[in-house]
């Protein structure tokens, strides 16, 4: 073809629509691997440029291909701190790995320490000439992210600053649905009368808890249920940057005992977040789910085994792993590409402390 293919004409090809062939090309939704499988070879056969990456190699077995180039073979990834067992993103990245691993990449990893965040300083260890992009996981300094944008290589944040009034940053973005459990939960929640619904959680600390505080916000307010700023925890202790857990402990109890009535549901924008709300409202005499409801966000491994266990909304952390390889591979490879930013699916699941 002598100009641009489009997902249109692959459709037009195959005789399918354009909803498919945008499915199989993002990696979104629901698809038969057949069908993903034929959109992905009809894809590369016809070069379509942001995916010409993409191959298929034995029958059901689809897998990315792009050639290295012998100077630049190094992915860097950047993080504020080393994600623990827990953390979803540990699934993440061995998906990530073994990913890029079959590509013929090697992954670096760099701990940007908070003196070099303040300063603008990259690691002594990060080699600018044989690194082909950077992945950056919860780094949520602003000024650094755009010292990283402004160095000319692809580059992907999972999960980012808040950027809102201010300049988006020129990279590509991935993050997890933070919305739709969210409104489900209230939904069903108000179905069965619990009317008095709060929020906790630093609400700016990062991207993904600003999109889940207004998640929350929006489906009271689309559902018709007040939303008290009393109810809405989304602080710190005061004059403490970086609060240990028992530092937010604190500021939570504080913040409890100041309410005039405690409500009927609390949703914490982490697991980690709703832990220590269920220490604090047990300290204060309150039974999880006789007096308080909670909901958290993740599904970590704690939400199953803590008593009770957290009725949470589950991430899909291979899924996003794949994702990641697949924003970054497309960057590489097609540098002028608009800068996207994609939500993969997450599941809403009840447990015991919402008394399921």
């Amino acid at each position: 073809m002598g100009t641009r293919v489009t997902i249109q004409d692959i459709a037009d090809e195959l005789g399918i629509s354009r909803n498919t062939v945008s499915k199989a090309i993002n990696n979104t939704g629901i698809l038969a691997d057949t069908t993903r499988e034929r959109v992905l070879k009809k894809a590369m056969e016809m070069g379509y440029k942001q995916f010409s990456y993409v191959t298929v190699a034995e029958p059901g077995n689809t897998v990315l291909s792009i050639p290295n180039s012998k100077e630049r073979n190094e992915i860097a990834l950047f993080m504020s701190s080393f994600v623990g067992g827990s953390h979803f993103a540990v699934i993440m990245l061995d998906k990530f790995q073994k990913e890029l691993s079959s590509l013929g990449y090697s992954l670096t990893i760099h701990r940007i320490l908070e003196e070099e965040q303040e300063t603008l300083r990259l690691p002594a260890s990060f080699s600018q000439e044989r690194t082909a992009g950077i992945l950056c996981i919860e780094m949520f300094h602003y000024e650094y992210d755009k010292l990283l944008c402004n160095l000319g290589l692809p580059i992907l944040f999972v999960d980012a600053p808040v950027t809102h009034l201010k300049e988006p940053l020129a990279a590509d973005i991935l993050n997890m649905d933070n919305q739709s459990g969210i409104y489900s939960f209230i939904k069903e929640m108000s179905r069965r009368g619990k009317t008095k619904i709060g929020f906790i959680g630093e609400y700016m600390h990062c991207q993904s808890f600003f999109e889940r505080y207004m998640a929350y916000r929006n489906a009271m307010y689309l559902t018709g249920l007040p939303c008290p700023d009393e109810y809405c925890i989304i602080w710190n202790k005061e004059g403490v940057r970086y609060p240990s857990s028992e530092d937010y402990q604190e500021y939570l109890a504080e913040s409890f005992q100041s309410l005039s009535h405690m409500p009927d549901v609390f949703i914490c924008a982490n697991d980690f977040i709703a832990l220590d709300t269920l220490q604090v409202l047990k300290r204060l005499d309150y039974s999880i789910p006789d007096d308080v409801w909670l909901c958290g966000f993740d599904d970590s491994p704690e939400s199953k085994i803590v008593t009770p266990s957290l009725t949470t909304i589950h991430i899909h952390s291979q899924i996003m792993g794949f994702s990641a390889v697949n924003l970054l591979m497309s960057r590489i490879s097609e540098p002028s590409l608009n800068y996207r930013t994609m939500h993969t699916e997450t599941d809403l699941i009840y447990r015991d402390s919402t008394g399921d």
